[in-house]
Formats: C-alpha cells, structure tokens, sequence
C-alpha cells in the first residue's frame, strides 16, 4: 500500500477519533455547573481530542502533498509452454482414442505405445499432432 494512502486514512482515523472525544468533553462539561467539576471532561477528552484533530490534519495534508507515483509494472506472465514438436509417425496407445506426436508427455516413455497407422483417431489436446 502507498506511503500516502496510509498517512491519509491514519489522519482521517485520528480526526474521527478526536472529534468523538471532543464531542464526549463537551457533552461532559455541559452537565456541569462548577468549573471546578468540568476541569477533568477538560483533562481527559476535550484536550486531547483537540490534539488528535490537529495531527490529523497535519497527516492528511501531508499525504496530500507526497508526490503521486505510477504503479509499478508487474512482472511478466510465463508463457504456455509450447506443444511438442515432434515429426515422427504418430502414437497411440492400445485401446486409445487419441493420436500423439512421439514426444507427446502422455506417450513418451510408455513401452505400450504403438504407431496410430490409419486407425481413426481424434487429435490429443496437450500435442496437437495436427491442425484442428
């Protein structure tokens, strides 16, 4: 998260908060006729709700005037990870209904595989042996 964002919502945090006490204070101090007993709703929410608004405003403005700056680029996506190219005879597997190029992952390496020949077979998706 950006530097600025932080100082702003931090800043408006405290000014909401030091409204709320200076709202307490004076809602203290109204029910009181003496100063004497409206000194400690002065002491304990009055003054510092003050002070919390005050270094809100001094976080927000300074939020406001961080220089703005363009987000970063992200990184590059990976790319697929092109399909086999490989241009021997095509493979099947017995019993199969796909055909595979010879270095196909899902042939390469099985004993069982066997060459398609003139058997009708539909494409594999992961080789692509031919275009669709």
């Amino acid at each position: 998260m950006p530097t600025s964002r932080i100082l702003l919502w931090s800043g408006l945090a405290a000014a909401a908060g030091g409204a709320v006490l200076c709202a307490l204070g004076w809602y203290g101090i109204s029910g009181e006729r003496f100063a004497e007993r409206q000194l400690p709703y002065l002491a304990s929410c009055t003054v510092p709700g003050a002070a919390l608004i005050v270094a809100g405003a001094v976080l927000a403005g300074t939020a406001a005037l961080l220089p703005v700056r363009p987000p970063e680029p992200r990184p590059a996506e990976p790319e697929e990870t092109p399909p086999p190219s490989s241009d021997g005879p095509l493979l099947r597997v017995p019993g199969g209904t796909l055909a595979h190029r010879p270095d196909c992952p899902l042939v390469a390496g099985r004993p069982e595989a066997v060459e398609a020949g003139d058997a009708e077979l539909a494409p594999c998706p992961v080789c692509e042996p031919w275009p669709p």
